[in-house]
């Protein structure tokens, strides 16, 4: 029960995600700590689902980087050696952080470099996608006629910001 004057609260999930926030209801949370890093895996196995694949693979506004992106990449790259993948997977899941950390000094480099290239790609795409939604502007396909049109702008604004900081992390650790 609440009672008379309490304030009523609604969860919309988890708003780390603001581009499912945007797709699902309709609003961009602005305040979001975070964003879902775009990585996206072909038919995920039930390990990368263990190792935080999708759920918690996140850029952060600082430019931070979530353990579980760095995991799944590695993971993901490591499935040239099979046993090597196995023998990561058994470290996360017993949680033998030291095992992890040697895996990913080890193939730092690799991991490295496909972090980068998606971020890359990602902001090559939101650089394309913004180019589109200005010339639509400018053609006159304005609010009136796309009315989420702002908004989605202001999301894809919001998602660059969160990349580029990313980048820029990135960039900082070969510096």
């Amino acid at each position: 029960d609440v009672a008379a004057g309490e304030p009523l609260v609604f969860s919309y999930g988890d708003s780390t995600n603001p581009s499912n926030l945007l797709a699902r209801y309709g609003f961009l949370d602005e305040s979001s700590a975070a964003t879902f890093c775009k990585y996206v895996i072909e038919n995920p196995t039930f390990e990368m689902f263990n190792l935080g694949y999708p759920s918690s693979m996140y850029f952060y506004n600082d430019g931070s980087i979530s353990n579980e992106v760095w995991d799944v990449l590695l993971y993901e790259l490591l499935k040239v050696s099979p046993e090597e993948q196995q023998y990561f997977y058994q470290a996360h899941m017993s949680g033998d952080e030291r095992t992890k950390a040697s895996y990913h000094d080890q193939y730092f480099a690799q991991t490295y470099r496909s972090l980068t290239s998606h971020v890359d790609y990602i902001l090559n795409e939101l650089e394309e996608l913004g180019i589109g939604l200005e010339t639509q502007i400018a053609q006159g396909q304005d609010k009136k006629r796309h009315p989420r049109l702002p908004l989605i702008m202001r999301h894809n604004e919001f998602v660059k910001a969160t990349f580029d900081n990313v980048r820029q992390n990135l960039d900082n650790m070969y510096a």
